[in-house]
Protein backbone atom coordinates (compact mmCIF):
# COMPACT_ATOMS: atom_id res chain seq x y z
CA UNK A 1 0.00 0.00 0.00
CA UNK A 2 1.47 3.40 -0.93
CA UNK A 3 2.16 6.06 1.70
CA UNK A 4 1.76 9.76 1.08
CA UNK A 5 2.90 12.70 3.21
CA UNK A 6 0.35 15.52 3.39
CA UNK A 7 1.44 18.95 4.60
CA UNK A 8 -1.39 21.09 5.96
CA UNK A 9 -1.36 24.75 6.86
CA UNK A 10 -3.92 25.72 9.49
CA UNK A 11 -4.48 29.32 10.51
CA UNK A 12 -6.33 29.81 13.78
CA UNK A 13 -7.26 32.56 16.18
CA UNK A 14 -6.66 32.06 19.88
CA UNK A 15 -6.73 33.95 23.16
CA UNK A 16 -3.54 35.60 24.41
CA UNK A 17 -3.26 33.13 27.28
CA UNK A 18 -3.86 30.06 25.10
CA UNK A 19 -0.89 28.13 23.74
CA UNK A 20 -0.99 27.67 19.94
CA UNK A 21 1.43 24.74 20.27
CA UNK A 22 -0.97 22.97 22.60
CA UNK A 23 -3.86 23.57 20.20
CA UNK A 24 -1.71 22.22 17.35
CA UNK A 25 -0.92 19.08 19.30
CA UNK A 26 -4.62 18.57 19.98
CA UNK A 27 -5.42 18.98 16.28
CA UNK A 28 -2.79 16.32 15.46
CA UNK A 29 -4.25 13.99 18.08
CA UNK A 30 -7.77 14.41 16.67
CA UNK A 31 -6.60 13.84 13.09
CA UNK A 32 -4.84 10.63 14.12
CA UNK A 33 -7.91 9.46 16.03
CA UNK A 34 -10.53 10.36 13.40
CA UNK A 35 -8.69 9.25 10.28
CA UNK A 36 -6.48 6.48 11.61
CA UNK A 37 -3.34 8.08 10.22
CA UNK A 38 0.03 6.53 11.01
CA UNK A 39 1.52 9.73 12.47
CA UNK A 40 0.58 13.39 12.84
CA UNK A 41 2.97 16.00 14.17
CA UNK A 42 3.28 19.73 14.65
CA UNK A 43 6.51 20.72 12.89
CA UNK A 44 6.44 24.48 13.43
CA UNK A 45 4.34 27.30 14.82
CA UNK A 46 4.55 30.93 13.65
CA UNK A 47 2.61 33.69 15.41
CA UNK A 48 1.89 36.79 13.32
CA UNK A 49 1.29 40.27 14.67
CA UNK A 50 -2.10 41.74 13.80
Amino acid sequence: MPRTDLFLKIELEHDEDESPERRGQEICRQIAKLYGVRTAELSSCVTKAE
